[in-house]
């Protein structure tokens, strides 16, 4: 009599998938880290806090500037509007073959802002391109990352609704869900990729955690063209 394969549990599907999401929430910190320190106050990757961050610069507070929140706020947008493109060419069925060519052009694009920023000699032309490229990677990512549907993981670069959801639904909320480790782990994976950012935007400048990011990108291209 044939034995029935085994069904794997949902919690336990998808689990390279897991860890690529986490990686890149790991990067988003790094390059968040530095935009905001580097490159005068803006953020590429988290698009909440660089809205607001529009409006402090807006109001005129010091140390910020409109022009370069409205541009990483452009280009993330133009880069999510051809992740949507991406994802509607290749398709649901083919959800690794679109996320490793996503993640391909990330790490091109961050490695071309590496680049510019271990060659560049300053001015604003170099800090324009350098928000241009890592937000548009940013908006790219985040638009193929929402499609995929990962309950926890919707978004490698804002933590507010995963905050939420963590707190609300613990046994200090309704207790719906007292163990959420994705969610945990989404935290913690951007608090060490903002650390690591900013520890290496400190002591080596922008050029060398843009380069670290850019390789991770490429090495998480290549670990997702396994197999489902």
């Amino acid at each position: 009599m044939p034995t029935a394969t085994p069904t794997r549990e949902p919690g336990t599907r998808g689990v390279r998938l897991v860890f690529v999401l986490l990686a890149l929430t790991v990067l988003s910190g790094m390059i968040d880290a530095v935009s905001y320190l580097g490159l005068g106050h803006v953020f590429t990757a988290n698009m909440t806090g660089n809205v607001v961050v529009l409006g402090f610069a807006a109001a005129g507070a010091p140390g910020f500037s409109v022009p370069h929140s409205a541009a990483s706020l452009a280009a993330f947008l133009l880069g999510a509007a051809t992740g949507g493109r991406v994802a509607a060419r290749f398709g649901g069925g083919a959800r690794r073959r679109w996320m490793r060519a996503t993640l391909a052009a990330e790490a091109a694009l961050v490695a071309a802002a590496a680049v510019v920023a271990l060659t560049r000699t300053g001015g604003t032309a170099t800090t324009y391109t350098l928000i241009g490229l890592t937000a548009f990677a940013m908006g790219l990512r985040n638009a193929n990352v929402r499609k995929l549907g990962v309950p926890d993981l919707t978004a490698t670069t804002v933590l507010t609704t995963t905050l939420t959801g963590l707190v609300a639904e613990s046994h200090l909320g309704d207790a719906t869900r007292p163990r959420s480790p994705r969610r945990v782990a989404a935290v913690l994976a951007l608090i060490a990729g903002a650390v690591l950012g900013a520890w290496l935007v400190l002591h080596q400048g922008l050029g060398v955690p843009l380069l670290v990011a850019a390789a991770v990108s490429g090495v998480l291209a290549v670990v997702t063209s396994g197999r489902e």
